[in-house]
C-alpha cells in the first residue's frame, strides 16, 4: 500500500455510504492519530485497537452521518504544507483540517491556537 492515509479515509468514505455503523482499518500510529483528532473534534463516537485493526465506530444524529465529507489534501506525490496563519477555513469554518505539525497530528483550530503550523493532511467536513 502507498498511501495508508488515503485508505484510512477511502475505508471511512465507503462505511459512510454503506450507511455503516463501524469500519475497521489495519493499524499504523498515524492511523491512530488522525483517528483520535477525529474523535477530539466530536465526528467519530468512539475507537478501539483489537488485532492489529483500529475498529472505529461512526457517529450518527437523526440517521445522519456527523462526517459528510473527508477528502485527502497532502499526497506522497505533493505535499502540502502551511503556516498557521495561512491554514484555510473549511466552508467558512464549518469544517476541519488535520494538520501535521512538530507537535503531533492536531486539528486545524488547535494548531492555530498553539501557533503550529505543518503539512495539511486531510480536510473533513
Amino acid at each position: 500500500m502507498t498511501d495508508p492515509i488515503a485508505d484510512l479515509l477511502t475505508r471511512i468514505r465507503n462505511a459512510i455510504m454503506r450507511g455503516k455503523t463501524e469500519v475497521s482499518v489495519p493499524v499504523s500510529n498515524i492511523k491512530v492519530d488522525i483517528v483520535r483528532v477525529l474523535k477530539e473534534i466530536g465526528l467519530i463516537k468512539s475507537f478501539d485497537i483489537v488485532d492489529n485493526n483500529i475498529i472505529i465506530v461512526l457517529k450518527y444524529t437523526k440517521g445522519v452521518n456527523k462526517i459528510s465529507g473527508i477528502i485527502r489534501v497532502s499526497k506522497p506525490s505533493l505535499r502540502v504544507y502551511s503556516s498557521y496563519r495561512r491554514i484555510p477555513k473549511v466552508l467558512n469554518g464549518l469544517g476541519y483540517y488535520i494538520v501535521s505539525t512538530p507537535q503531533g497530528i492536531l486539528s486545524d483550530r488547535e494548531a492555530i491556537k498553539n501557533k503550529l503550523g505543518g503539512e495539511l493532511i486531510c480536510k473533513v467536513w
